[in-house]
């Protein structure tokens, strides 16, 4: 018997130089690439960037190494993780605004 993967919920604040370097187009690609749902968004501090994502707990831990790294241009300094049950309300990864 086959077993159901663990879905899970995660918020992560990214901090750093993470405006103005495509940083959510990144983490939207990679989002979609796994195939987890939620949505990334600037944060008004000009340093920050929020990640809300739900789907398998081993693609939600992908994202976050993908996060980590970020895109070429990004420095990540600091990465605040909240885990969490998914409530099942995203259908899609978009960007908020």
């Amino acid at each position: 018997m086959e077993q159901q993967a663990e879905v899970r919920s995660l918020r992560a604040m990214v901090s750093g130089r993470v405006q103005g370097v495509n940083f959510r187009d990144f983490v939207w690609r990679r989002a979609n690439f796994l195939g987890v749902r939620g949505y990334v968004r600037n944060l008004p501090d000009m340093r920050s960037v929020e990640v809300v994502a739900e789907g398998e707990r081993g693609k939600l831990e992908q994202l976050l190494e993908y996060l980590r790294e970020g895109p070429r241009g990004a420095r990540v300094n600091t990465i605040d993780v909240q885990w969490g049950e998914a409530s099942g309300r995203f259908t899609r990864f978009g960007v908020a605004f």
